[in-house]
């Protein structure tokens, strides 16, 4: 079963950006949820599983679509979390992934995994 959230303030003419996760327990969660989830202060689904989070190269335009519609941030602002996580050794960057039809796949195998996809 695959989980597509809807998402609060999505916008674009032909497309919306939305979470993708095959997890049951993905549905429930708000923008705030999901800005906890990319930003790395999440690490755990509600049942004890570990996240595991991806996402598309900084300038790919679904992942600035996604940053910006669905998190509300920019997308240098999840650049700069994750360096800060890195460099101080308090958590570790999303796995990124080069295309959305990798996303899909990646995540179809992976247990606990969240992307997003171009819907």
């Amino acid at each position: 079963m695959v989980v597509m959230l809807p998402c609060p303030g999505t916008a674009g003419a032909d497309t919306t950006v939305v979470p993708y996760s095959l997890s049951k327990q993905s549905n429930q969660f708000s923008r705030e949820d999901l800005r906890e989830i990319f930003f790395g202060r999440r690490t755990r689904w509600p049942d004890g599983t570990t996240l595991r989070v991806y996402v598309l190269p900084d300038q790919h335009p679904v992942h600035v679509r996604f940053a910006k519609e669905v998190l509300g941030v920019y997308p240098y602002q999840l650049r700069s979390a994750w360096d800060r996580m890195i460099y101080s050794g308090t958590g570790t960057a999303p796995i990124v992934i080069d295309t959305v039809e990798q996303m899909q796949t990646v995540i179809k195998q992976t247990p606990g995994a969240i992307g997003y996809i171009e819907q």
